[in-house]
């Protein structure tokens, strides 16, 4: 099966195109600058020549079709027709409620991404551009939806709900909802593999630590908390982001300097962390390189940022009871050893013990004390390209499961958002209760009443329990 992934963004189109027996990348490559007559193309293919390229491309539909034409050129190409493409996997940066796993994309699926645009309305109108595009350039190829929230979008009320007024989270959804998602989840998968442990017996932290960054606690598989919240703007010091804020700042900085709201928010996801304190520098290894020279404020920016992480990394701890081991990940996590050995100096208490040859080599495994520190590099395209898979081979051979979404379809279709945010809320409280209980418990709140088959199929579909739970 081959798989073609695409991560659309606002300007700009990401690409791998994989083979999935073996897993291995036939071409990857980047669109980027789209909107304009010099758009910059980047094909790298497995035993072809690279192309470098500057071209006209006027929006995303000519940005992938020129993908498409290269993956299928006579000289460039891996493969000879878009026959030879059995799915397309899209990266979608929010899910919000509406989807706690990755999904086949369906018109009402469309409706329910377009939906969630409100909580991302910088990514997700171009998410959805992308899927429509393939559906029309590839067309007959299902096509898959794998969301960066939702691997944490089955953490605990106490995890994801702000200390609001709760008709607040009922009424407009603010919660912690988290974000690279499918990274802290294909690393912990890897780390259980590495030591061997079944991921359902081990406590993980993972740091995913690039130009954005957080932290997961993860138990049995599962996000049970996470550093990034209602946006991305939550949790560490990142790039341009400031992290965690007293929320009375922005109300401060409204009045003293006479800002709008928008104006607020762009200095604080795109003028603050790292770049805000440096005033100059957003990247880790240009920091690092200013700090060896001496310069006062990009070591104040490194040692603030090492700091937070290492807060998080105590707290999540203490969350998880202990923990059996920690991942670093992205761009900083997995390159550098300075910051990997900052982050973990002074934590002997919690079983890390730096073997300092490890960290400066980059191994796999950088510790040698009672609780192992891992780096293990992240393939979120790969990750997705699985998820594809999965479905897609479901979804071909579900013909019977198919029918039975079709059978509770028209009951499912009167569930609100926030009738389907009082499920969420009455599973998570008891996610052993039994179903007619919990039948009970939603009609009492939402004054609708589902069939149990109704109320099953929605909790499999929201991924709060498996298929062979509902028909136990």
């Amino acid at each position: 099966m081959n798989i073609l992934v695409l991560n659309c963004g606002s300007s700009s189109v990401k690409f791998q195109f994989i083979r999935m027996e073996d897993e291995a990348v036939l071409a990857k490559g980047l669109v980027e600058k789209i909107g304009s007559t010099g758009a910059n193309f980047i094909y790298d293919a497995a035993g072809r020549r690279s192309v470098r390229d500057q071209a006209e491309v006027p929006n995303h539909e000519a940005a992938i079709d020129l993908v498409l034409s290269t993956l299928t050129h006579a000289r460039d190409g891996v493969i000879r027709s878009v026959e030879e493409v059995d799915g397309v996997g899209h990266r979608l940066v929010h899910g919000a409620e509406e989807f706690n796993a990755s999904c086949l994309i369906t018109d009402e699926v469309k409706s329910q991404i377009e939906a969630c645009s409100k909580f991302a309305p910088l990514h997700n109108p171009h998410n959805l551009k992308g899927i429509e595009v393939a559906e029309r350039l590839i067309p007959g190829k299902l096509q898959v939806a794998v969301f960066d929230t939702a691997f944490h979008s089955r953490m605990p009320p106490e995890s994801f709900l702000y200390a609001i007024p709760f008709g607040l989270y009922k009424k407009l959804g603010i919660r912690r909802y988290g974000f690279h998602g499918t990274s802290h989840k294909f690393v912990a998968q890897r780390a259980a593999e590495v030591l061997e442990r079944p991921l359902e017996e081990i406590k993980l932290i993972t740091c995913h630590l690039g130009n954005g960054a957080s932290l997961a606690a993860i138990r049995e598989g599962r996000s049970v908390d996470t550093s990034m919240g209602f946006t991305p703007l939550e949790g560490l010091m990142m790039g341009t982001r400031s992290g965690d804020l007293d929320p009375a700042v922005v109300g401060y900085l409204m009045e003293r300097e006479n800002l709008k709201p928008g104006e607020v928010d762009t200095i604080l996801n795109k003028r603050s962390g790292l770049l805000g304190i440096t005033e100059g520098a957003n990247d880790m290894r240009e920091v690092i390189e200013c700090m060896i020279e001496g310069r006062e404020r990009h070591t104040l920016a490194y040692r603030m940022f090492c700091r937070r992480v290492k807060k998080y990394i105590g707290a999540y701890a203490a969350l998880l009871g202990g923990v059996d081991a920690l991942v670093f990940t992205g761009g900083i996590g997995e390159n550098s050893a300075l910051v990997r050995r900052d982050i973990l100096a002074g934590l002997k208490c919690l079983g890390f013990e730096l073997d300092e040859r490890a960290n400066e080599e980059n191994r796999r495994m950088i510790t040698r004390g009672r609780v192992p520190a891992l780096v293990i590099p992240t393939n979120e395209e790969l990750a997705i390209a699985r998820d594809a898979r999965e479905i897609i081979e479901k979804s071909l051979a579900a013909a019977e499961g198919q029918e039975e979404g079709a059978d509770y379809a028209e009951e499912l279709s009167s569930l609100t958002p926030a009738d389907r945010r009082e499920l969420v809320l009455l599973w998570s409280a008891d996610p052993t209760a039994n179903p007619l209980r919990l039948q009970e418990r939603f009609t009492h709140k939402t004054g609708k009443r589902l069939s149990l088959g109704s109320l099953q199929y929605e909790l499999v579909r929201m991924g709060l329990k498996e298929k062979e739970e509902s028909n136990a």
